[in-house]
């Protein structure tokens, strides 16, 4: 046995047990003040509305375990159980060469994928969201959304997949670095088309009708020293109840979008504080970091992928004893997540301080209690739980919980 097999299982069954350790630390935290809402918001939550954000992540908690139990499955069924090779051996029956074989082995466990993953996607949908007041989804639009990925992944990730798996064939021991360059110049292309072209196949984007808000959004961007294609409002109300907003899209590209259910519910000067701090990130650098952050680790994968394709021993320790680029594609894919979920409080940490430094700019761009205010009323809206528990919150939160992040705010200055 090599030791890359025990160190991927232990990898695995580590992540695991460390995940529902913490999901009954969190189950138990959130069960524990159910009856009792905390004083920072306990002029804006009933104890009803309370108790209902705890049944959901309860609710969440639990059906987070069984997603858990099934990857674990899946992931060491398709590696080490043999069901890469299972699948690659199938189709070498067929007629088909490189790299379309390879092609067809990847379409066939990404399939696989997909349908032990559909009745988990439909049942937080119809199920869980339904039974708490939040999804707006039809069955029809379902199906629709789904049908559009599908179609998206073929018609853009087919060439890309095959391009790649030519490289691996074709370009010498140097190929993942011109797949780096190639997958790059993707990410960049996919950054600034997705708002403009592949975003309202799913969504409807219209403009801002509310002149006196676009007019104080205006006079924010100027503030801001910001620039963009405009403020636009995505329908998001025939999926969910669910409200945000976020900026999307690079260069002159980009967009600022509200969720139509976010409009409904705020006011003028607390959706002003909200985009102020979404313009945060953009003017303190958060999305350019996050993105070189992405470029890095792709150059790193690509390069340890490099190395590990070329040792037959890569494959027969994941379970698959005929070496192949796209073997080592799908062996690579499967197996780095059981590593880097080890990095996830890191990650968490990171997204933690860029939402404080986020949240400090606002406030010096427009009014911290608006800001404030807005956010107690998307934690109550959204039903997101006010009593995480700690651990829980640093392994996983990327944003800081409530109390802590109405705490700072109600600390700080006023704006303008």
């Amino acid at each position: 046995m090599h030791w890359l097999t025990p160190l991927f299982v232990i990898a695995v069954l580590a992540g695991a047990g460390i995940d529902l350790w913490l999901s009954l630390r969190q189950a138990a935290s959130v069960a524990r003040h159910r009856q009792v809402v905390p004083a920072a918001f306990a002029a804006s939550v009933s104890v009803q509305e309370h108790g209902k954000a705890a049944d959901y992540t309860l609710a969440r908690v639990r059906f987070g375990r069984i997603g858990t139990f099934v990857d674990t499955l899946l992931a060491l069924a398709l590696t080490v159980g043999g069901g890469i090779a299972l699948i690659d051996g199938a189709w070498r029956h067929s007629a088909l060469g490189q790299p379309w074989l390879g092609l067809a082995v990847i379409a066939s466990v990404a399939l696989a994928i997909q349908l032990v993953n559909l009745p988990f996607a439909a049942w937080r949908t119809f199920g869980l969201e339904a039974r708490f007041g939040f999804n707006r989804t039809t069955p029809a639009l379902f199906l629709a959304d789904l049908g559009k990925s599908l179609a998206l992944a073929v018609l853009l990730g087919g060439p890309l997949l095959l391009a790649t798996l030519l490289l691996m064939q074709r370009a010498g021991a140097w190929w993942w670095l011109a797949a780096w360059l190639l997958w790059l110049a993707v990410m960049l292309v996919m950054a600034w088309a997705w708002p403009a072209f592949i975003a309202p196949l799913f969504n409807r984007f219209s403009p801002l009708a509310d002149q006196t808000l676009r007019t104080r959004i205006e006079a924010l961007l100027r503030r801001c020293g910001f620039t963009s294609r405009g403020v636009f409002v995505v329908d998001n109300s025939r999926r969910s109840t669910h409200g945000n907003a976020y900026f999307t899209g690079i260069g002159r590209n980009k967009r600022i979008v509200f969720f139509d259910t976010l409009l409904e519910r705020l006011g003028q000067a607390e959706i002003e504080a909200v985009l102020a701090h979404e313009l945060g990130h953009f003017r303190l650098h958060h999305v350019r970091q996050r993105l070189l952050v992405s470029v890095a680790s792709a150059f790193a994968g690509l390069a340890a992928l490099g190395w590990l394709a070329a040792r037959p021993q890569f494959y027969a320790a994941l379970g698959v004893p005929v070496p192949s680029p796209h073997a080592a594609l799908l062996l690579f894919v499967l197996a780095v997540p059981a590593f880097t979920y080890f990095l996830t409080p890191v990650a968490a940490l990171w997204s933690r301080r860029h939402e404080f430094e986020a949240d400090a700019f606002a406030t010096r761009h427009a009014d911290a209690t608006e800001l404030a205010t807005a956010l107690v009323k998307l934690h109550r809206d959204n039903a997101t739980t006010l009593t995480p528990d700690p651990l829980y919150a640093a392994f996983y939160y990327s944003h800081p919980p409530p109390l802590i992040r109405i705490a700072r705010l109600r600390g700080a200055p006023a704006g303008p």
